[in-house]
């Protein structure tokens, strides 16, 4: 695979990244400034001129009013959350795409996918980062293809009748080997390092380890896991 670091190609990913989250911000912005205008909108003085010229009070009229302003402002609440939450997701992309040095399509997939398969992101760029580098056709000496490094038994068990050529698909690879993770930890009940090492090395070489009354350790999980803070998983 030719490396594009460093072209033409790759410093144009890195400028449209910059601009797309620059856009973010302005979205943020704009909308913001029109909760504000919705928050300060007054129902006018026409309306209590009219109220105080009339024998009747339009009590009715005015709790419309106010329940139509509110509804109003919860839509422009919501609306800004959601371009808050998307603009925290390009940012944090962005971040690991600068990090990891990757374009922003790929850092967008092992994002995405990983949130999808309940994987915490920090996690899963950790492991895509160890097992394979990011390259999309790694393969291993015994075997074990694509982002994730599965093997294609294991991966069938996740999806029956796939290929070995298919396993190379970042995105196919991305879930399935997210997904065998997230198994895992729940299979070892939150404990995310032993997780990582039968991930690694194989249950049975793990469980032969453990009743021996030694550490099944073969530094993989140390390394993987050097200042990471999180549980593994997200809810």
């Amino acid at each position: 695979m030719r490396n594009l670091r460093g072209t033409y190609v790759h410093r144009g990913d890195a400028v449209r990244r910059r601009n797309r989250a620059r856009q973010g911000i302005l979205l943020v912005g704009v909308v913001a400034a029109a909760a504000v205008v919705v928050v300060n909108k007054n129902p006018g003085p026409a309306n209590a001129e009219a109220a105080v010229e009339h024998d009747e009070p339009t009590f009715s009229f005015l709790g419309g009013e106010s329940r139509r302003l509110r509804d109003e402002l919860e839509t422009r609440k919501g609306e800004l959350n959601l371009v808050k939450a998307q603009y925290e997701r390009t940012n944090r992309i962005l971040q690991y795409s600068t990090r990891y040095r990757v374009p922003g399509d790929l850092a967008t997939t092992v994002f995405d996918v990983a949130l999808a398969e309940g994987i915490d992101p920090e996690l899963a760029f950790r492991l895509v980062k160890l097992e394979s580098d990011f390259n999309e056709r790694a393969t291993s000496p015994v075997g074990a293809v694509g982002l994730t490094q599965l093997m294609l038994p294991t991966a069938k068990y996740f999806q029956t009748g796939l290929t070995r050529e298919k396993l190379y698909d970042p995105h196919t690879n991305l879930r399935i080997g997210f997904r065998y993770l997230r198994t895992l930890i729940r299979q070892y009940k939150g404990d995310t390092k032993l997780a990582l090492l039968v991930y690694n090395r194989g249950e049975v070489a793990v469980k032969k380890a453990l009743d021996a009354g030694m550490n099944p350790t073969n530094g993989y999980d140390r390394l993987l896991t050097k200042g990471y803070k999180g549980r593994g998983v997200v809810d």
